[in-house]
């Protein structure tokens, strides 16, 4: 089978972005881990879908799978390279969409300089909503982990978050405590992992430990979980610059009832052809 993709980029965090509105196809889990490995395959963080909506009020459906084959809800820079793609492939030629998510509907903006706003609905901060086994809700949480115990916040942007602040994101233990984290049964769904340091009132810096896919350049909703964990935490004001590895975003959070609004800018690293008979499980 012939199926045409993109590779592309949000600072980093890559991505191989699939056209399922005027092609077809249906990949396994085992497939997807063969593509996304990065030396027998196309090698990506995420895979993205567009797929026709199943509302009708909105202009497309998005879905995410991670570089292990397991589907997820959400994906900051996916979002914005999502709103690119479909510009690029004239699926659409609107500036402002409405997109269909396992979490929700999103809207993204594609700005006069090409990058993409993307409003990220309302954090959900109730432990239940995370998912994260607390009996109420609270600032942060103690959690004990690799025999230590460690002070986090969890929030959901439509998908799991730990967030940690820590002095130096250069010496923090992410390789260590980040599947730790990742895997704690607190979290039953499993938790991307944020390692925020705090530079002043409106730069923080971060690494992020993503669930099912490991240490990213960068990861949209963490970015957007570890400014709403520093807002409500006092250290920061309510419109700051997030530094990742792989560049910088711009986070808003009005007030505690607004949704966040995410900005950034995206990439298209070349197009390509895949031949998913040739593309063997594991």
């Amino acid at each position: 089978m012939r199926l045409e993709f993109t590779k592309m980029h949000g600072l980093g965090n890559d991505f191989l972005v699939l056209d399922l509105v005027s092609q077809r196809a249906r990949l396994d889990a085992a497939t997807i881990r063969r593509l996304a490995d990065r030396n027998f395959g196309v090698g990506f963080d995420q895979l993205l879908i567009v797929e026709p909506p199943q509302q009708p009020d909105v202009d497309f459906r998005y879905r995410i799978f991670n570089a292990d084959g397991s589907e997820v809800s959400q994906c900051g820079n996916g979002a914005r390279c999502f709103a690119r793609f479909v510009r690029d492939r004239r699926l659409t030629r609107k500036d402002n969409l409405r997109v269909e998510t396992a979490s929700g509907i999103i809207e993204l903006q594609v700005t006069d300089n090409g990058w993409v706003t993307v409003d990220m609905g309302r954090p959900r901060l109730e432990p239940a909503a995370v998912p994260f086994d607390a009996a109420a809700e609270a600032l942060t949480y103690p959690l004990e982990v690799n025999g230590e115990s460690v002070q986090i916040a969890a929030v959901s942007m439509g998908n799991p978050h730990a967030v940690l602040r820590v002095d130096s994101v250069d010496t923090a233990p992410v390789a260590t405590l980040g599947p730790a984290i990742e895997s704690h049964p607190r979290f039953p769904a499993r938790v991307n992992v944020g390692f925020m340091q705090v530079i002043n009132r409106k730069e923080i810096r971060l690494r992020v430990y993503e669930r099912g896919t490991g240490e990213t350049l960068a990861c949209g909703t963490g970015a957007c979980a570890a400014a709403v964990a520093a807002m409500r935490w006092g250290l920061v004001d309510r419109a700051i610059t997030v530094h990742l590895p792989g560049g910088e975003l711009q986070i808003e959070w009005p007030d505690d009832q607004a949704s966040v609004h995410m900005t950034g800018p995206t990439a298209r690293v070349y197009d390509g052809v895949l031949r998913l008979n040739d593309v063997s499980g594991d």
